[in-house]
């Protein structure tokens, strides 16, 4: 039978709740309170302590779950014990949905992660997007890897206490993302489909169309329970995916079924929860795939934002080679194109378009910006010079163009318009790039402008370069000074 305890510094809200968050708490004595405390009001941000409350489920604890750790927390907290309790938190889950007053319902299913301080804030309103919005965060080990291997290296609660303090949580939640890894069910889960979400909103009609949670996963610690209910909600008539960006669950050591599971032993677990999903539901578990792409909220801290980008650019989820790239499968990183850019049937302007390439791809995006505008003027409707503006036309952004000390931009500029067939201004960048910083006449080399190796490389590169016999000259001449001196 279920026994509920109501605590808090308030009790009950002054008014009904727009959120209920449920948090499913087994024989975690030390990971829950942080957890708590991270749903808090003095925590949280961007939402006011009547706006939610926070239902604790203690799954059969022994001894049970002490009420003096939600007592003295800001917001409007709950405790409701389960005795006896079965081993799997699916009637747990279901006892506390039964309990929520709020129409956006958050389940935790497992009491050992904290949470970010604008969760309840971004996950209330992307519930509100769409009438079928499944508001997912990802899921992250605090200690670097998956904590089943950083135990095997040492990594304790000792360990993880100290963690914790090197980054004076809770000053700053998102401090979190320094210390933490992505777990086995959300790796690139930004731009790759996710297996799961440990703070998983809906709102209560969707709840209910799934009929909460499958008491069936009767495993302890749920087996797939989690995987099938995430699969479950995404594959609803209308459902929609919203992905918290910068919000998410950090998983705590104490023991997990499955996260503190060692290796061997969850080989084993995984092939009986496999077996079970397969017995309840009729067919192997698969990742769920939305219907449509999904919706992006939030706010992005730097660490989580490096997380992304390598996330697009250099995929490590195992099975990234199984769905198309976020880029697209053709997609160009040195020129950061997603598809392959058309080549020009004018010779002279396709020679143009591969030297503004070439200063792309070694990231001199004035020379970009100034080729590419020359040739758009020379081949209105030719499409590549069109798109590299699109990406650098804001570095030179005046007429005429403002540009520092660059002399490689002037020797670029040169060639481009010696293809052009217009010498005399060709002849006028080529001086530039020769006279940088000269004391005295155009011609002599100043190494305290660029490094002398930079200096070195310039002059062999425009020996390539069609340039006028007179510019050779200077340039040979230069060359053997250089090399002399």
């Amino acid at each position: 039978m279920a026994s509920e305890v109501r605590v808090g510094d308030a009790g009950a809200p002054r008014r009904r709740p727009d959120v209920s968050v449920v948090v499913v708490v087994y024989n975690i004595p030390r990971a829950a309170p942080r957890t708590l405390l991270s749903l808090s009001a003095s925590y949280q941000r961007d939402i006011d302590p009547d706006d939610y409350e926070v239902i604790v489920v203690d799954n059969g604890s022994n001894p049970p779950f002490d009420r003096s750790a939600i007592a003295d927390l800001r917001g409007n907290f709950r405790l409701v014990r389960i005795d006896p309790a079965p081993p799997s938190p699916a009637h747990a889950i279901n006892v506390g949905l039964a309990e929520a007053k709020g129409d956006v319902i958050g389940v935790m299913i497992d009491g050992a992660r904290m949470v970010t301080p604008g969760l309840l804030h971004f996950a209330r309103h992307g519930a509100r997007l769409y009438e079928r919005a499944i508001v997912a965060t990802l899921g992250w080990y605090l200690g670097y890897d998956f904590q089943r291997w950083s135990m095997q290296a040492g990594y304790n609660e000792t360990r993880e206490d100290a963690l914790l303090a090197s980054i004076e949580w809770p000053r700053d939640g998102y401090r979190l993302f320094e210390i933490a890894a992505l777990d086995e069910s959300s790796v690139d889960g930004w731009l790759y489909p996710l297996q799961e979400s440990n703070g998983l909103f809906l709102r209560r009609a969707t709840w209910d169309a799934l009929g909460g949670a499958d008491e069936r996963f009767d495993a302890p610690g749920g087996g797939f329970l989690n995987l099938d209910t995430f699969r479950r909600a995404v594959e609803l008539p209308d459902a929609r995916l919203v992905i918290l960006l910068g919000e998410a669950t950090f998983h705590q050591l104490h023991g997990g079924v499955a996260t503190n599971a060692a290796v061997d032993r969850l080989r084993s677990d995984l092939v009986a929860y496999r077996a079970q999903h397969q017995a309840i539901r009729g067919h192997d578990f698969k990742v769920a795939h939305p219907k449509s792409p999904p919706t992006y909220l939030g706010v992005l801290p730097r660490p989580a934002l490096a997380r992304v980008v390598r996330a697009a650019l250099d995929p490590v989820w195992p099975n990234a080679h199984e769905v198309e790239p976020p880029l697209g499968a053709q997609f160009d990183r040195a020129l950061w194109s997603v598809a392959p850019p058309v080549r020009p049937t004018d010779a002279t302007v396709a020679k143009l378009v591969r030297l503004a390439q070439q200063e792309f791809r070694a990231g001199r995006y004035d020379a970009v910006a100034a080729i590419a505008r020359l040739t758009r003027a020379h081949a209105p409707d030719e499409a590549e010079p069109q798109r590299l503006l699109s990406l650098v036309g804001a570095r030179i952004p005046d007429d005429p163009p403002v540009i520092g000390p660059n002399p490689e931009y002037h020797r670029a500029l040169a060639e481009a318009y010696r293809l052009l067939g217009d010498d005399t201004r060709a002849q006028a960048e080529e001086h530039k790039f020769l006279s940088y910083g000269a004391p005295s006449g155009a011609g002599r080399l100043v190494r305290r402008v660029v490094a002398r190796s930079e200096r070195l490389a310039s002059l062999l590169a425009m020996l390539r370069y069609p340039f006028s016999p007179a510019t050779r000259r200077v340039v040979i001449e230069d060359l053997k000074r250089f090399r002399r001196s």
